[in-house]
């Protein structure tokens, strides 16, 4: 069972209740997380490298900088929304399972109804999963100008589906995911403002985490950016 299902409710919960005071791939069609100022959990994946985390600020300064390449891009080359477990729930399923503030009902073939999520980039409650989408932090296209491009179709479909870092993929509502599209920073933040260091974190997190690149634009929006940020640090677990 993967590592978010385990333990995501419970950070979610304890994320949303703490971390307001800080104070998006091409369209997911049909796909679809809390907000933040953060302290300790600070809304970031996995266990970091370095004990305790890294300081936001020095974490985006670890991504390495390099020109971007979208050459050859398809969306087709990142195989996504599969049955790991064989259980009948694609890894869309399992981050709405995951992410459930209120849990649905879960019948045949892994069908959901009811149930209830927070969308942290616009803080909307939805009361159907159809109304969500799986936002990949780093969206495909973006991963493949990062450094994807010269990756293994497997890797890029463990990229796609990485449901072992809470943050890489999040619930949030169609209209902010569709918004976002493949943007990174620099032409896209979430438009609540509490969102902002979470989000900034998060996306940190990923490409850390995935040994993807920066360009010199999204290196400086998002140091510019994680200015208010003073107490967020970033835990990430190297994906394998």
């Amino acid at each position: 069972m993967p590592l978010r299902r385990l333990g995501f409710l419970s950070a979610a919960l304890l994320t949303a209740a703490t971390l307001t005071a800080c104070s998006a791939e091409p369209v997911e069609a049909d796909d679809p997380k809390p907000s933040a100022t953060t302290t300790a959990p600070s809304g970031a994946p996995g266990g970091a490298p370095d004990e305790g985390g890294l300081p936001l600020a020095d974490a985006i300064k670890k991504i390495p900088v390099a020109e971007e390449q979208r050459t050859g891009y398809e969306r087709d080359a990142f195989k996504h929304w599969v049955d790991e477990d064989g259980d009948s729930c694609t890894t869309r399923a399992e981050v709405l399972l995951a992410e459930a503030v209120t849990a649905p009902e879960q019948g045949a073939r892994c069908t959901l109804s009811g149930g209830s999520w927070l969308s942290y980039y616009d803080e909307v409650e939805v009361t159907e999963a159809r109304k969500l989408d799986i936002d990949h932090m780093v969206p495909l296209a973006e991963a493949w100008d990062s450094g994807a491009h010269d990756w293994t179709p497997e890797r890029r479909e463990a990229y796609a589906n990485d449901l072992d870092a809470e943050r890489s993929l999040v619930a949030v509502t169609a209209r902010t995911n569709r918004s976002k599209a493949d943007r990174d920073p620099a032409a896209w933040m979430p438009p609540a403002q509490s969102a902002t260091c979470t989000y900034l974190v998060d996306w940190t997190a990923t490409k850390l985490r995935w040994g993807l690149n920066a360009d010199e634009t999204e290196q400086a929006a998002l140091l510019e950016l994680a200015e208010p940020c003073t107490d967020s640090t970033v835990e990430y677990e190297p994906a394998t």
